[in-house]
């Protein structure tokens, strides 16, 4: 054994199989899931994750959000230029910027991702019913920091830094009223 490779090859691989297989399996449900709360808004699964990308991150370049979409950044700008033609999203440059190009959501790219998440059904969704057994036994869901460390270390920093803000932005935008999302409206946060 190399003196560098701290462990085995055989637990290399015994590692990275488990990371693949519960990995796809996870997505598969997701993806699952994904696909069908978004289905009655003819939205696919990168559109809606680039207005959610792009609402968290008021105003993001386009290799923003291939970054923190994981895709490719021809995948982010092609999609994002089919919201733009729909009327979600607007493209512009920055006065200290000219370079990038930067995406900023319009008035009806948020009304519709605001119904997209007023639409969402918590029963309907397999990965929150399958955590919810560790919820009722630890009265909390699993926080994945090892996963999180295992993404930092291969994602980076700004990655994990931008999930963390994305989270907090969600949490201090919403208010949830009897199951349901309200929006916290401009004069709220501002007064708040």
């Amino acid at each position: 054994m190399d003196s560098h490779e701290p462990y085995s090859t055989k637990q290399s691989i015994i590692f990275s199989h488990k990371v693949a297989q519960l990995s796809k399996a996870l997505w598969k449900s997701v993806e699952k899931d994904w696909q069908a709360w978004i289905k009655p808004y003819d939205l696919n699964i990168n559109e809606h994750h680039i207005l959610w990308i792009t609402y968290h991150l008021e105003g993001a370049s386009i290799s923003d959000i291939a970054k923190f979409g994981v895709m490719h950044v021809s995948t982010a700008f092609n999609f994002s230029k089919k919201l733009e033609e729909r009327g979600f999203l607007t493209f512009s440059k920055r006065e200290n910027d000219k370079r990038n190009t930067y995406v900023y959501l319009t008035d009806h790219g948020e009304e519709l991702l605001l119904q997209t998440l007023d639409n969402y059904n918590p029963s309907n969704h397999s990965v929150y019913s399958g955590a919810l057994p560790i919820k009722e036994l630890y009265g909390k869901f699993p926080e994945f920091s090892e996963l999180m460390s295992i993404i930092r270390h291969v994602y980076g920093n700004d990655f994990m830094t931008i999930f963390e803000k994305s989270l907090e932005k969600f949490e201090h935008d919403f208010d949830e009223e009897d199951g349901r999302l309200t929006p916290i409206s401009n004069k709220e946060l501002e007064t708040s």
